[in-house]
């Protein structure tokens, strides 16, 4: 018995033994005693689908809770396709005059908007950006796009191709964003919204009146007193008084030159700011600016006989503050009646501001410079030449000038 519990010991021992060995040379040596692995799950194994499921719920909701691009309104030969193909927000103006028929300075690569007929064109193009959210309540059959790197960025190209190619022509151009009290009027707009509140206060006056939104709009948990209700509620103001306006001048959409119509709205930003999304101030913002966009969206493709594009950009927020390239209210030099108005020119300014130079000024400058510079240096060759000139190599004024031939 003794011998027998001898004997197992030193088996136990050598065993010991040869494992320590096996795990001193590493795992890649093969020893000739073969035993079963333990397997055990890799956590990382474990939260694999986890992490992939994740993943693909945080892309779903990235390309359905960010910013987007909304097609309210388009004639039948302005085609958007369908599809979740993001756009860059820089090159929402080159969409904008794309859609109008304009040729832009480098191509968009971009296939939501499909190839149009050459000889149809939109009578007018209206964009409005919201800001405060990332996308409104439309219905489902309309055309929505993600935005991708939401920058600011203006109409200003496009204002200027319109006033370029349409210039013997009376186009209506109307850039306003009333919060911050911005406006650029052009062509016909002077004429057209020369009633149209575009000041803070001059809104909050028109609130006052009859046929207000405040009088028309259930409000429910807006206040009439706070100061960013009252903002919003003057933007939205300012949809229905542009959409009155169209309506009375319907003479607009005759005209051979297509219109451009810009709008900025700050209102529910400043909403989120006071009350949060999920308060109820916000659910019925909200709720009152979709109906207002979709009742501007009617009234502008009513007046322009469907011939119109009617584009929303929502953005929560702009990733670099606004720098803005064209005039605002102060630096129009023409004022009427207290009203602030812009003109097509800086011809009467107030303020001393420069002349605004198109795309073509460089190549302009360099053909009329070098064009100087030739007749400069052709008109000195030939005053130099003419002053050393020897009349003795002329026959004629040889002969005309010699005494002989008087004589003769």
């Amino acid at each position: 018995m003794f011998a027998a519990v001898k004997a197992e010991a030193l088996q136990g021992q050598q065993q010991r033994r040869h494992d320590a060995r096996r795990h001193a040379v590493g795992p890649c040596h093969v020893t000739g005693i073969a035993r079963k692995p333990v397997h055990q799950k890799d956590p990382a194994e474990m939260n694999r689908p986890i992490i992939s499921t994740v993943f693909a719920l945080l892309c779903l909701l990235s390309g359905v809770l960010g910013d987007s691009l909304t097609v309210l309104r388009s004639p039948p030969y302005v085609t958007f396709q369908d599809g979740q193909w993001p756009i860059s927000g820089e090159k929402v103006p080159d969409l904008v005059a794309l859609t109008m028929g304009f040729s832009i300075r480098e191509d968009l690569d971009w296939p939501g908007l499909a190839a149009g007929s050459l000889f149809q064109r939109p009578r007018a193009n209206a964009l409005i950006v919201v800001r405060g959210l990332d996308t409104l309540d439309f219905p489902k059959n309309i055309s929505s796009y993600p935005l991708e790197n939401p920058v600011p960025f203006t109409l200003d190209s496009v204002a200027n191709t319109v006033h370029t190619l349409f210039a013997d022509s009376t186009p209506v151009v109307l850039q306003l964003a009333p919060s911050e009290e911005r406006l650029y009027m052009m062509g016909m707009a002077n004429t057209v919204f020369e009633d149209l509140p575009v000041t803070l206060q001059q809104i909050r006056g028109r609130l006052s009146q009859d046929g207000s939104v405040l009088t028309s709009l259930p409000l429910i948990s807006l206040s009439r007193n706070n100061e960013a209700d009252l903002l919003f509620l003057s933007e939205v103001q300012v949809l229905y008084d542009i959409s009155a306006l169209l309506q009375k001048h319907k003479h607009l959409a005759k005209d051979p030159a297509p219109d451009l119509y810009s709008l900025e709205l700050a209102g529910l930003e400043e909403i989120v700011r006071r009350y949060g999304t999920d308060s109820p101030q916000f659910a019925d913002a909200t709720r009152i600016l979709t109906s207002a966009l979709q009742k501007f969206a009617d009234d502008v493709a009513n007046v322009y006989a469907n011939n119109a594009v009617v584009e929303v950009v929502t953005v929560k927020t702009f990733e670099a503050p606004l720098t803005r390239k064209s005039r605002s209210i102060l630096q129009t030099g023409t004022r009427r009646k207290n009203r602030f108005k812009t003109t097509s020119t800086n011809e009467g300014s107030l303020y001393n501001l420069a002349y605004k130079y198109d795309y073509d000024y460089a190549v302009v400058f360099n053909i009329v410079l070098w064009l100087m510079i030739v007749l400069a240096l052709a008109v000195i060759v030939i005053s130099y030449n003419l002053w050393n000139m020897d009349p003795g190599y002329d026959s004629i004024i040889y002969r005309m000038t010699n005494q002989k031939i008087r004589l003769d």
